[in-house]
């Protein structure tokens, strides 16, 4: 892209680091189950340089089958109890309203919605009276099937059409503006080459007018450009796709990595601030 686009985009984005309080996620299930093991992540995400932390009971992961809301309260009520009071936001990653309202009220200020509130009848009245932070994002079909054959019109087109809507949504049911922001969702649904053409064309999605969330850790898209890395083999490919997105105007970039990403921000922000 142009130097002088690149100077008016770039921006040191907020790193938010994942916490998968799962025995199933594609990268790390089953390591912080145990919520003290979950807790001394966050807290240790937290010593990294995490700005915000996101909390999960549920994996969706292609093929993942859907788990029982009281399970998923089970999981990360714990958690979010004992992060409470770390510093920084908890964001609590669920479809389900239910589990929203439980994290909301032991001191959650996000949700991270991969339906865009649109998967649980009750959420979007649930956080119409809630003052949180919401996440809304693109997913085609969903965890169980999203990956089977995903097709699209024009991937950019339809993708930030379908984020438009949703937020149109949202500040209909008397949610602000001020409190949303989108996510592209990458490999949720789409091939490799939808999930590179969505981070190519990433600064168009900024004329939504909210911030833009990137969670493309670990993900699988990164074998495909260089076959045979398994999710914990992808650092590299991780953080030149956080860069990417930095420099493309990214307001938050999601992680499991938080402090090899935190550095290479602050690294790459340093180099282009200099006098």
């Amino acid at each position: 892209m142009p130097a002088e686009s690149a100077d008016r985009l770039y921006r040191c984005p907020r790193v938010m680091g994942i916490v998968n309080v799962t025995p199933d996620s594609f990268s790390d299930g089953g390591l912080y189950l145990d919520p003290q093991t979950a807790i001394a992540h966050g807290l240790a995400m937290v010593a990294d340089g995490a700005d915000i932390l996101d909390i999960g009971g549920e994996s969706t992961r292609p093929g993942a089958k859907p788990v029982a809301v009281e399970d998923e309260i089970a999981r990360v009520i714990p958690v979010i109890k004992g992060l409470a009071g770390c510093g920084v936001p908890l964001s609590i990653d669920t479809r389900h309203a239910r589990v929203m309202a439980a994290a909301l009220d032991e001191g959650a200020t996000m949700v991270n919605d991969i339906t865009a509130l649109a998967g649980d009848p009750d959420s979007m009245t649930l956080m119409a009276g809630r003052n949180a932070t919401i996440c809304l994002m693109h997913m085609q079909g969903t965890p169980e099937t999203m990956q089977h054959d995903p097709s699209y019109n024009d991937v950019i087109a339809d993708v930030m059409g379908f984020l438009a809507g949703r937020i149109a949504k949202c500040v209909d049911a008397g949610i602000a503006r001020d409190r949303l922001m989108i996510d592209l969702g990458i490999g949720f649904g789409k091939s490799p080459a939808h999930n590179l053409s969505l981070l190519r064309h990433l600064a168009q999605f900024r004329d939504l007018g909210v911030p833009v969330l990137v969670g493309l850790s670990r993900k699988r898209f990164i074998d495909a450009v260089c076959p045979g890395t398994e999710s914990g083999d992808r650092l590299p490919g991780s953080l030149a796709g956080a860069l990417w997105c930095a420099a493309q105007g990214a307001d938050v970039i999601r992680v499991h990595d938080v402090a090899e990403t935190v550095q290479a921000l602050a690294v790459t922000a340093a180099i282009r601030n200099a006098s």
